[in-house]
């Protein structure tokens, strides 16, 4: 799909723990890139970009939102290019206090490393990236504060968390009592009326079956909505898996250690009506069945 971007745009899929990257070619001889990926793999986002820039300089690194998988590059990038960092207007000022448990690093037991913010993007902004306009939308659901950029002149999506070929972001909000599924459903009506005919998501490949990914993602909404505990599961078991893809391997304990404290696994620890203990206990068993794990003795090992 790549080879359909526009001349000024680059792709760079990644994975799970780090978040696919946008690398945009200015007029200017300068580039644009959008999310930097996890703080444990950014020498090897920091070397893809040099890579893609072919001696250009970085100037501007975007973030969709401010969940680890996003932000965590952001630092060494703009440590080695000099990029200033634009980030979604409601979260600047918890960026730059660097309020840990607000932006999620604390609550969900993840790590970034501090970097501080130039300014901001908002809804209804037009930004031009690649010799392109793009217009910000606000994408709340996934994160009340996640921004997608559209392209009406190439009818391009980047829709980072709020849909993916085949789904989308754990809806954070829901597991602390706060609204997120109408959320979620409005930003996929908002998707559906700009009819995009390429989207690139925040993990996994550029798509461009819009109907198919759209009913795909309403089943599922529809499916976690009408049982809330549905939605505490899959987050719990989203929020383990993360852990052990950083840790690669670990014993129960050690997991537990790290998640004990974390607000957002303790609160879908709560609406699952699982001790925290034993809701680490249920994900970590469910992920092994599924093959997600790997048990070897009382060691856990992400394949």
């Amino acid at each position: 799909m790549t080879q359909n971007l526009p001349p000024s745009m680059r792709f760079i899929e990644r994975d799970w723990l780090s978040a696919n990257q946008i690398l945009f070619f200015e007029d200017d001889g300068s580039a644009s890139v959008v999310d930097t990926g996890y703080v444990k793999h950014a020498a090897l986002t920091c070397a893809l970009v040099e890579r893609m820039l072919g001696g250009r300089p970085l100037a501007r690194i975007l973030n969709t939102h401010l969940h680890s998988d996003h932000c965590g590059g952001n630092a060494a990038l703009a440590q080695r290019f000099g990029a200033q960092i634009f980030v979604p207007s409601g979260s600047l000022h918890l960026a730059r206090d660097w309020q840990l448990e607000a932006l999620s690093f604390t609550a969900t037991g993840q790590r970034c490393e501090r970097f501080l913010p130039a300014g901001s993007i908002h809804a209804g902004q037009q930004l031009t990236l690649g010799s392109l306009i793009w217009e910000v939308y606000a994408a709340a659901g996934h994160d009340p504060e996640s921004i997608m950029l559209f392209a009406p002149s190439h009818r391009i999506l980047i829709s980072a968390d709020a849909l993916w070929e085949d789904g989308f972001g754990v809806t954070f909000p829901e597991l602390s009592g706060e609204s997120g599924f109408q959320e979620q459903h409005e930003v996929l009506e908002r998707i559906e009326s700009l009819q995009p005919t390429m989207v690139i998501p925040g993990h996994g490949p550029i798509f461009v079956d819009l109907d198919l990914a759209l009913a795909r993602a309403r089943g599922r909404l529809a499916w976690l909505k009408a049982d809330p505990i549905r939605n505490a599961r899959y987050a719990l078991k989203v929020l383990v898996k993360f852990i052990m893809l950083d840790l690669e391997q670990a014993t129960e304990a050690q997991l537990f250690e790290r998640l004990r404290y974390a607000q957002v696994f303790c609160d879908a620890s709560a609406q699952a009506d699982l001790p925290p203990d034993q809701a680490l206990h249920w994900s970590l068993e469910s992920l092994v069945k599924a093959g997600a794990l790997a048990r070897q003795g009382d060691l856990l090992i992400s394949p």
